[in-house]
């Protein structure tokens, strides 16, 4: 099967005019993939699935595929590290765009033209392990060449109560103790804040009576409904913003909405609009604690509208969840997590501009449910999880984590 789909993955890039530079490479080959008989385009899935299936036997997390910096090798991420797979296809800049794009369909190529990437999900049954495997993707140009990079989703979802939370941080993003209010989940990309959300929709699943509504780019773990109701809409196929979304999910009486990212002022805007009128809403940010999260939210509006924002957010903040995975000395990876629950001091320190004293909430809030990053990552250096190295390269305040070690 691999020496045949690579021979028709060299029969496109073969057609390629020298004559054709530059991003009008990737048009021409979408062309030429319009072309291609059902049973060449097949082989093209199973050489996809047979890389994708060799990705889950070795546990990695991603697959790089395609473009400049690849240097025609696939690459996977094994425990955080990134590695070059010798044993899988040579694939040339050309060859790797054909088998990119046979995994879209016509309006997705399309879009990757024009806008230069696409996010997207895959998925195929791996008959080794008989089960459906989810994916990711994010496909983009690189050098002009289509590169992609997938994320498996897991299979299965992690528990809430094996992340370690205090429970009256989890009571907090319990939709039957607090029927309103935002709850956010945030960190780097990578960190974990999908398994996070993942296992909190997971948890209200188990008992609570509700309607959840998702809205995300794109939709990764698909729940199944058991106590709760549960709708999965993709940005891009199912709706066309994450803005449209959440305002379209007032008309569809939901308990709960979960926005994969407020990633805008506009869905920033339309989240806290939502959450005023009493839904429960989780939400993500790319930062990395609770206090730049506030600080972030708030920037992101225009200067006159920051200071209604920072009155609303106080209101209808209930948490923040700020996490990171950590190397653990079996080459693994930790949950190493800060969190915030809104009292009535750090809602004031909001509304008051005082966002810099909320640290020292934190750090002293640990009867109410909270926790530093830099208390976390101690705990788990004291649990020799992680090493002194690690505890202090993920810390956020170097300072203070030297001060815990040394008073420890």
């Amino acid at each position: 099967m691999i020496t045949e789909t690579k021979q028709i993955l060299s029969d496109i890039a073969q057609k390629i005019p020298p004559t054709i530079l530059g991003p009008e490479r990737a048009r021409f080959i979408v062309e030429k993939m319009n072309e291609i008989s059902p049973e060449h385009r097949l082989l093209l899935l199973q050489l996809m699935n047979h890389i994708l299936g060799t990705m889950i036997d070795r546990n990695a997390s991603d697959v790089e595929i395609g473009g400049f910096g690849v240097q025609n090798s696939v690459w996977f991420r094994i425990y955080g590290k990134k590695e070059r797979v010798n044993d899988l296809p040579q694939l040339n800049e050309d060859e790797a765009s054909a088998l990119i794009i046979s995994l879209l369909n016509k309006n997705q190529c399309n879009y990757l033209l024009e806008n230069r990437n696409l996010d997207f999900s895959y998925s195929f049954k791996y008959e080794k392990i008989q089960k459906n495997i989810r994916f990711r993707a994010d496909a983009y140009f690189d050098l002009d060449s289509v590169t992609l990079n997938m994320r498996a989703i897991q299979a299965s979802i992690r528990p809430l109560e094996s992340m370690d939370f205090h429970p009256l941080a989890v009571k907090t993003m319990s939709h039957n103790y607090i029927k309103f209010g935002l709850s956010l989940v945030t960190g780097i990309t990578g960190s974990g804040k999908s398994t996070t959300l993942d296992a909190i929709i997971d948890f209200h699943n188990d008992f609570d009576q509700c309607h959840i509504v998702i809205i995300a780019s794109p939709v990764e773990y698909v729940h199944k409904s058991r106590k709760a109701i549960i709708k999965h809409r993709e940005v891009g196929r199912d709706v066309l913003s994450f803005k449209d979304g959440v305002t379209q999910a007032l008309r569809q009486d939901p308990d709960i909405i979960v926005i994969g990212e407020m990633r805008d002022p506009d869905t920033i805007l339309a989240a806290l609009e939502v959450t005023d009128t009493g839904h429960k809403v989780f939400s993500t940010l790319h930062t990395s604690s609770a206090v730049e999260s506030i600080d972030r939210i708030i920037g992101e509006v225009n200067p006159y509208e920051q200071d209604r924002v920072r009155n609303r957010l106080a209101d209808v903040l209930i948490s923040a969840v700020s996490q990171k995975l950590v190397p653990t000395v079996d080459s693994k990876l930790a949950l190493a997590k800060e969190v915030l629950v809104v009292t009535p001091s750090v809602r004031a320190a909001i509304k008051n501009k005082n966002t810099s004293e909320i640290y020292m909430m934190i750090n002293q809030g640990g009867p109410q449910g909270m926790i530093t990053m830099e208390q976390d990552l101690l705990r788990l250096y004291l649990e020799k999880k992680i090493t002194k190295e690690n505890a202090i390269a993920y810390a956020n305040n170097k300072t203070r984590i030297l001060q815990l070690m040394k008073a420890g």
